[in-house]
């Protein structure tokens, strides 16, 4: 997702096989601030022990961020809403943090389930200030909006 972001295949390392990203990694962006990319989330196979460092790393990224300008949430379309994704949205919610949520991978759906997938994230996420569209870092669908919005938050101006 960074990657196709971007427009910079070399930015992020990929693998196919989920959980490869085991640390906090930060990437600078030319108008000001970083995206960062974090460990922990996804259909990561790995021992329950590595899993939970992961979570509290997370954890104390989120409480000690106090420039944190807002959250992406990348969620596969087909399994949305995981306990990890909830537990994420409900803290966003009690820290008044803006939170946009990516339904990533709508390229392997029709159109007509992509807006069912679409209209129920909505509605689950209805108030707030968190929002969501869809995403696929494959096709590109939905780039254009994340940029601008990534920028408005960012304060940069669109090109």
């Amino acid at each position: 997702m960074l990657n196709a972001l971007t427009g910079n295949r070399r930015l992020a390392r990929t693998s196919k096989t989920p959980g490869r990203t085991q640390m906090i990694n930060c990437f600078s962006v030319a108008s000001g601030g970083r995206l960062v990319d974090l460990p922990g989330y996804g259909f990561a196979r790995v021992a329950k022990s590595t899993a939970a460092g992961w979570q509290r790393q997370v954890d104390r990224y989120f409480a000690e961020r106090a420039n944190l300008a807002a959250v992406v949430l990348v969620m596969d379309i087909r399994h949305p809403f995981e306990p990890l994704d909830r537990a994420l949205i409900d803290w966003a919610r009690l820290a008044h943090m803006r939170l946009h949520v990516l339904l990533n991978k709508a390229d392997k759906l029709g159109r007509g389930r992509q807006r069912e997938a679409l209209a129920r994230a909505a509605t689950a996420l209805a108030g707030d200030g968190l929002s969501v569209q869809l995403f696929s870092a494959t096709s590109g669908l939905g780039r254009a909006e994340l940029v601008a919005r990534l920028r408005g938050w960012l304060g940069a101006e669109a090109d």
